[in-house]
């Protein structure tokens, strides 16, 4: 999509960025190659990141800062305008920094994409290709037979949106940044393992394990047939309901990632103070927070919240926008924007 963003250059220059590459609470990656020789020279660095290692120009490179909505508010504010795919499947706004010749090699990912240009070229090269083996014992998920059947030169702007499992390789021409904007794919794996464990937690079997009709057995060692019929009997108490399912899929979508910690104001305005700061400039949810609902009510950062009837429609207002215009709150709204406040998931605006 040509100028998909007019006159988007990026949202921070590279000293910006490498700041944020190098502070221990981002998290990023360092990526080096080789491009004569791919597969054989990889090689990955976890953040934080070290300064130095951001100045090399000899070998191409590239930098990801993974989340950058979470500490730029214009980057929180970009990755809301694509609002039209619904937030349970946003997942965050990553930024790539590479000089010449820089890149993450041919990969393809499991969830849609769009690839915003920023500052400087792009170079890509992409394929609908079947065969997804990889480049065995390599850091990073490269395809060892990758083969492209369309190159894009992207401008500043410009924008490239992926399916997935496109493979796809970006080289950089020229030092350039690029913005990508990724969404939530979880496999049945992963959600089966989070709803067990958060079922666990909510689990009350009744009942003891016991055997009074108990037998003398032939081989002591064996585990027998009677035991094993008691204990399906026990376990078949397991049940689940929808309700159980959209409770976990609220608290499971709005659960903040580990390295994602909110810090309180300090110092904190008093409630009227805050009262007549909402009421001039507003509300404005912490780009941190996640604010979902659905049948089973409202889920605020992986945990249900209680609503009155008549603040329903506003909050669910909130969770949409991301803000509330300056408002008179009654006294239930205020408090409980107060409280929200005090916990460090959002602010007057």
């Amino acid at each position: 999509m040509r100028q998909a963003v007019p006159g988007f250059a990026g949202l921070l220059d590279h000293d910006a960025l490498f700041e944020l590459a190098c502070d221990p609470d981002v998290e990023s990656r360092w990526i080096r190659y080789a491009a004569d020789t791919p597969g054989t020279d990889w090689k990955v660095e976890h953040g934080p990141q070290k300064r130095a290692r951001l100045r090399g120009k000899r070998r191409p490179w590239t930098v990801l800062v993974q989340g950058l909505n979470l500490h730029l508010a214009a980057a929180d504010a970009l990755l809301h305008r694509f609002d039209f795919i619904p937030q349970a499947r946003l997942d965050d706004l990553m930024v790539s920094y590479a000089v010449d010749g820089g890149g993450v090699g041919p990969h393809f990912d499991n969830y849609d994409v769009f690839l915003l240009q920023g500052a400087g070229r792009r170079r890509w090269q992409i394929a609908d290709q079947t065969d997804r083996s990889l480049v065995e014992g390599a850091p990073l998920r490269i395809l060892q037979n990758f083969q492209p059947t369309e190159e894009l030169l992207l401008e500043p702007g410009d924008m490239l949106y992926l399916p997935p499992h496109w493979a796809h390789n970006g080289i950089a021409v020229g030092e350039c940044t690029t913005y990508s904007i990724g969404f939530r794919s979880p496999t049945a794996q992963e959600l089966g393992a989070e709803f067990l464990a958060w079922l666990q937690e909510r689990l009350c079997l009744a009942g003891i394990y016991a055997d009074p009709d108990l037998e003398l057995q032939d081989n002591s060692a064996e585990i027998g047939p009677r035991m094993i019929d008691q204990i399906e009997r026990m376990l078949a108490g397991i049940r689940w309901s929808r309700q159980d399912v959209a409770e976990f899929v609220g608290d499971y979508l709005t659960e903040p990632k580990p390295h994602v910690f909110f810090h309180p104001p300090e110092p904190a305005m008093k409630p009227k103070a805050f009262a007549r700061a909402v009421a001039r400039a507003g509300y404005a949810l912490d780009s941190r927070t996640q604010l979902l609902f659905s049948e089973a009510g409202f889920h605020l950062n992986g945990e249900a919240i209680e609503l009155p009837a008549a603040l329903r429609e506003t909050i669910a207002e909130l969770a949409h926008r991301r803000r509330l215009p300056p408002t008179e709150a009654g006294p239930a709204l205020t408090e409980m924007l107060y409280q929200w406040y005090c916990d460090g998931f959002g602010a007057p605006a």
